[in-house]
């Protein structure tokens, strides 16, 4: 890898360290499900969260069994108009998982580990009711669920591909190390050797 491209990894591993180091809102970030859902698993589509379910046809492996890791799709409603997508950090049960997601009990926010039931007549996963803030409890709205999205299987072309640098090996005690400082700025191809 060149040079230009560690930093450029560098520098994004390093924003987003940054960004999940503190809380979303007290940071001033405003996170979108869609986009919290790509960036923190290992399904990589992107859009507008209701258009996952059909994006993922063909590219990923899909169900109505929750399973950790997985993407839960919800379907558009009238209240939900562009859907939502959400991690299942854990299932619970068969009629229980915990999520974590972003953009759901307030705008932009993230919420780890909170619950999820579902409330589907046949147990099928097709209407959840999830927990919800500002009611401290599960919501009273039920939600339509397209299935969940399993992130095994994805194409060799869309599993991740970043591994961490290997450390290179100190410099004989002849040679002055050399220090790069990395500028975040508009321009992040400008590098400073000294």
């Amino acid at each position: 890898m060149n040079f230009r491209g560690f930093a450029a990894r560098f520098a994004l591993t390093a924003a987003l360290c940054l960004a999940t180091a503190m809380p979303a809102q007290a940071k001033g970030m405003f996170w979108q499900c869609a986009q919290f859902a790509r960036v923190t698993s290992d399904v990589k589509i992107r859009g507008d969260a209701w258009t996952w379910w059909s994006q993922a046809e063909g590219r990923y492996e899909r169900g109505n069994a929750p399973k950790e890791g997985a993407i839960m799709s919800f379907k558009k409603t009238s209240h939900n108009p562009f859907g939502h997508v959400a991690i299942v950090s854990q299932v619970v049960s068969d009629r229980e998982v915990l999520l974590t997601h972003a953009n759901w009990s307030r705008p932009g926010g993230i919420e780890h580990d909170v619950r999820a039931v579902d409330v589907s007549p046949a147990g099928d996963w097709s209407e959840v009711r999830v927990w919800y803030a500002p009611v401290g409890g599960l919501g009273g709205t039920t939600y339509p669920v397209n299935g969940f999205i399993y992130a095994d299987g994805a194409p060799e072309d869309e599993a991740p591909q970043w591994t961490a640098p290997q450390i290179a090996q100190a410099a004989p005690a002849t040679q002055q190390p050399r220090v790069i400082y990395a500028s975040m700025s508009i321009n992040p191809t400008v590098f400073h050797a000294n």
